[in-house]
């Protein structure tokens, strides 16, 4: 039995002191199971799963899924260079999703030859039909509907309903096809969905997987036949831990979320695209911070880390919660605490009133489930370097990106 935690084979003592805090530790062994385990629950029709790139956007990570066979869905021009970066053979199964595509950022994508835009407004779609006639390139398209579904998770992150942002009313899908069915630069390729993020039933899924597959019937009735159907992303996980006898498991999970989609589709024949991010990548990551110091003040006892909102800004931005565990326990009563970072915002915190075993400086801790929407929402705020990441793969580990320094925070900028 090992002293102190373990990511996989390897101490985060041992990495913690060769590449120093705040760091960001992945285990590649848990995104490959992850990632199978979809691969496995939809083995019986032709399916893609695109890894949403916005949840971890690290090279070693895009490379890692892309040789097991993802596709990626990306959000920008940005996350279109890292998947060419990374795993330039898997471009053709990239899905371009988000609302605000540039011109710029279209134009690539043709260039590259991806394998569908995700539209999500009939701006974009004559957008999309200007930039195809100008490179002479028919673009694969699918529209990204709004099926109007409740999906229960924190507003900032539900997607599916009428008054937000994001896609187009179904009602209004049928008509847009029928139009871009007429243009010789736009091939109706699929329809998209999406209805938000964290969701942890399956139900959600199924039933605006029901609407679509009606669309796509529908459409097909009228000569339009659409080859895809997207099933966007969202599945949620446990972020509190603990042990849970009755709790379902991870595979169990991905079977329950399968069994819903494929029961909605049941009428369609076609290929099959989800694009899972947050289920795949977040409890495979930790994030690595040492204790600075351990203040109180009045009836608060504040644990004060080298990490702070800049590296995790989940907790300040979603209120979320981070299960925060000492990489070696101490022994004594566990205290309530505040556990905090060091940038000049009250809201720099990870936790609040959180039950903890007495700490001193120097410890180290870890927040885990942090590979999702960790390193990828950080910052440089109040001038910090954002941490280093290391990939460990069974026994053996590896730095993925330094830890900056100044100069990489200066090199952008102009002094006249």
């Amino acid at each position: 039995m090992h002293d102190g935690l373990y990511c996989d084979g390897v101490s985060l003592e041992t990495l913690a002191r060769k590449y120093g805090t705040p760091l960001y530790v992945y285990s590649a062994d848990q995104m490959v199971e992850r990632l199978e385990m979809f691969q496995r629950a939809f083995k019986g029709r032709d399916h893609l799963v695109c890894y949403a790139v916005k949840a971890n956007s690290s090279l070693a990570v895009l490379k890692l899924l892309a040789d097991r066979g993802a596709g990626f869905d990306i959000v920008s021009g940005g996350e279109l260079e890292r998947v060419i970066a990374a795993a330039p053979k898997a471009v053709g199964r990239v899905v371009f999703s988000g609302v605000g595509k540039t011109a710029a950022e279209i134009d690539r994508a043709l260039d590259v030859g991806i394998l569908e835009f995700n539209v999500e407004s009939q701006v974009e779609l004559e957008l999309l039909a200007v930039c195809s006639r100008k490179r002479k390139v028919r673009a694969r398209f699918a529209l990204r509907v709004n099926p109007d579904v409740f999906a229960e998770t924190h507003p900032y992150i539900s997607t599916g309903l009428r008054e937000h942002k994001f896609g187009i009313d179904i009602r209004k899908a049928a008509e847009l096809y029928r139009a871009a069915s007429r243009n010789k630069w736009l091939e109706p390729h699929g329809i998209s969905v999406h209805i938000g993020s964290q969701i942890r039933s399956a139900e959600p899924f199924g039933a605006a997987m029901e609407r679509v597959c009606e669309l796509a019937m529908q459409l097909k009735s009228e000569g339009i036949e659409l080859k895809v159907v997207d099933a966007g992303g969202g599945l949620g996980i446990d972020y509190h831990g603990g042990v849970d006898a009755k709790a379902v498991t991870p595979a169990a999970k991905v079977q329950e979320y399968a069994a819903a989609i494929e029961k909605a589709l049941a009428g369609f024949s076609g290929k099959l695209l989800i694009e899972p991010g947050r289920f795949i990548v977040a409890q495979a990551g930790a994030l690595v911070t040492r204790v600075l110091n351990v203040k109180k003040n009045g009836q608060k006892t504040f644990v004060i880390t080298d990490a702070a909102m800049n590296d995790l800004i989940r907790p300040a931005l979603y209120q979320a919660y981070h299960e925060i565990v000492q990489v070696r326990p101490r022994a004594g009563r566990a205290r309530t605490v505040d556990i905090v970072g060091p940038v000049c915002e009250t809201g720099d915190f990870f936790a609040r009133d959180r039950m903890l075993k007495p700490v001193e400086a120097g410890d180290l801790v870890a927040l885990l489930d942090a590979g999702a929407y960790g390193m990828a929402q950080s910052s440089n705020y109040n001038s910090r370097f954002r941490p280093a990441e290391v990939l460990v793969e069974g026994k053996k580990h590896r730095l993925v990106r330094r830890r900056e320094e100044m100069k990489d925070l200066l090199a952008t900028e102009v002094l006249s």
